[in-house]
């Protein structure tokens, strides 16, 4: 079983922090978030990022910058649209449908190009579409556990990802790739 990462590996680019630039046509408010998204951004590329406080921080979004629950799910398929050539179709065209995608993204920023990345096995950050909070963060050790929630102990053979955020993941991995720019290093 081959493992990938989202951002930065599938995705050239944060794809929420896209999201979020794309929104700002139709939603002005959300430049005042930018500073605490690129604030975030760079805790969690330094891998200091707390969990407690980026849930705290995606929830002040999701329930201050937006102007109904509705404008995040609304802007998806557009943002697609635009977005789409930053999938890398080399790495896309690695995937089998046994294999897993597994990101700290919210669910529905990828289950908006379902249909173009090979695999039903995707987990992914959970935002609840009522209350607009966050349910579950995928992200650090949180991945692993999803991922041992769905396969168990299956060990997985091959794990592509760009940042050592991954650290838990590469752990139980037999064969680790650093993903930068399309470009793979083997590092385990």
């Amino acid at each position: 079983m081959k493992v990938f990462d989202f951002d930065n590996t599938l995705y050239h680019g944060e794809s929420s922090v896209d999201l979020a630039l794309y929104m700002i046509r139709n939603n002005r408010r959300i430049i005042l978030y930018l500073p605490k998204i690129f604030y975030n951004l760079i805790k969690y590329k330094l891998c200091i990022a707390d969990k407690k406080k980026m849930v705290a921080a995606i929830n002040d979004f999701l329930n201050n910058a937006l102007r109904s629950k509705k404008e995040i799910y609304n802007a998806v398929n557009g943002f697609w649209d635009k977005n789409r050539h930053k999938l890398d179709r080399k790495l896309l065209d690695r995937i089998g449908s046994e294999d897993v995608i597994i990101t700290a993204g919210p669910d529905f920023l990828i289950n908006g190009i379902r249909d173009l990345i090979n695999t039903d096995h995707i987990i992914c950050s959970s935002i609840d579409p009522d209350k607009m909070k966050v349910r579950y963060l995928n992200f650090g050790e949180n991945k692993v556990r999803g991922f041992k929630a769905l396969y168990g102990e299956k060990r997985i053979d091959s794990f592509y990802t760009d940042s050592y955020n991954d650290k838990a993941l590469m752990d139980i991995s037999d064969r680790v790739f650093i993903v930068k720019k399309g470009r793979l290093r083997r590092v385990k």
